[in-house]
């Protein structure tokens, strides 16, 4: 069994959540059939948690697809979308805006209401962000939105929200044994305010894992801009020879318990302080009963303490949560793509579309 987190009154998800980053196109080809047939069969399997997001082409559409394929599935599951107003969109959003695009996600979904919708400001030099979260706010009380979140926000913006009465539920962040920026400040602000961590970046888009055990460092241009975000992060850790060291405590670990290096890598964030649930990316079901093997897994104190000897030796990454992808001119900010929604009837950005996060 997925064991599941009570986020809410009566809202309780799986603590592995089915990411949709990657069935948005930018990791290869989508089949539609496939796609659908797979995702139920994570629901079967126990992960009936779904993350999509507005900016994730195609994504809502398909999930909206599945729930209508796969009725009586589709009623055990939760859909956690996001709300990404284009960087250029900032400083005009308004009550138009935001609801524009919240209808969409409606429509997409094929939903009559929401059940998460996780707030992302790409720009808090542009000061819009409060007003929009409030908008969000707004269509709560009004039936179309279930629950407020936000994702790679610090921890001074956030505060800004709670202050001004937005009902936060939860904070959607990069969290792994290679980036502890959360441990900084965000941790005891959202243990204060009872928001609840969802996850991702968890395996570091696939480097923590067996399959790079042992290899050189890659000498590659990456495949896609998952690895190229993940492998800024390492070098950032403390570069190739620290990962690893890390690697290869996880995958002593991993033999001691009968499983692999990314159950470990992920089992340790899911028990972290204030962590309710780990985002898992997954084209296909390959992975799956790995996935589902998580939950059984029990790190002891020994495996923490190993861990922990080698992660105190990293560098970095340094700052509050997001704040080195915030920085556009910046090696992790050169990288993002902050054109990817547009509100219907508008004409489409130049950007080629692609995901924005890995969340």
């Amino acid at each position: 069994m997925i064991p599941r987190f009570e986020l809410d009154d009566g809202y309780a998800i799986s603590r592995i959540i089915k990411g949709g980053w990657h069935l948005a196109g930018d990791h290869g080809a989508i089949d539609p059939d496939q796609a659908r047939a797979d995702m139920a069969r994570f629901v079967e399997a126990g992960i009936t948690t779904f993350d999509c997001a507005d900016i994730y082409t195609g994504v809502e559409e398909l999930i909206g697809s599945f729930r209508a394929a796969y009725p009586s599935l589709a009623r055990g599951t939760q859909v956690h979308t996001k709300f990404v107003p284009d960087l250029s969109d900032l400083a005009s959003v308004d009550r138009r805006y935001v609801e524009t695009i919240i209808d969409r996600s409606l429509e997409r979904l094929r939903m009559e209401r929401l059940d998460l919708v996780q707030f992302h400001w790409w720009d808090f030099g542009v000061p819009r962000y409060v007003e929009t979260a409030l908008e969000l706010a707004r269509l709560c009380r009004a039936g179309k939105i279930a629950r407020i979140a936000v994702t790679n926000f610090d921890t001074p913006h956030l505060a800004a929200l709670i202050e001004a009465g937005v009902p936060i539920l939860a904070h959607q962040l990069q969290y792994s044994l290679v980036d502890e920026r959360p441990a900084a400040s965000m941790l005891d602000f959202c243990r204060a305010h009872r928001i609840g961590l969802l996850c991702y970046g968890t395996v570091a888009g696939g480097f923590l894992s067996d399959r790079w055990l042992g290899e050189p460092e890659p000498a590659w241009a990456p495949a896609n801009r998952s690895l190229v975000k993940y492998k800024l992060i390492i070098d950032d850790f403390g570069g190739w020879a620290l990962f690893q060291e890390l690697l290869g405590t996880l995958a002593q670990i991993a033999r001691k318990h009968a499983t692999d290096i990314a159950s470990v890598a992920t089992r340790a964030v899911l028990d972290r302080p204030q962590v309710a649930a780990a985002i898992v990316g997954a084209t296909n079901t390959l992975h799956l009963a790995a996935h589902a093997g998580v939950a059984a897994l029990r790190l002891d104190e020994g495996d923490r303490d190993a861990i922990a000897a080698i992660t105190a030796r990293r560098r970095g990454p340094a700052g509050d949560v997001y704040a080195l992808e915030r920085d556009r001119t910046g090696r992790h900010g050169q990288i993002m793509k902050y054109e990817l929604n547009s509100v219907p009837g508008s004409p489409q950005p130049a950007t080629a579309a692609a995901p924005a996060s890995a969340g």
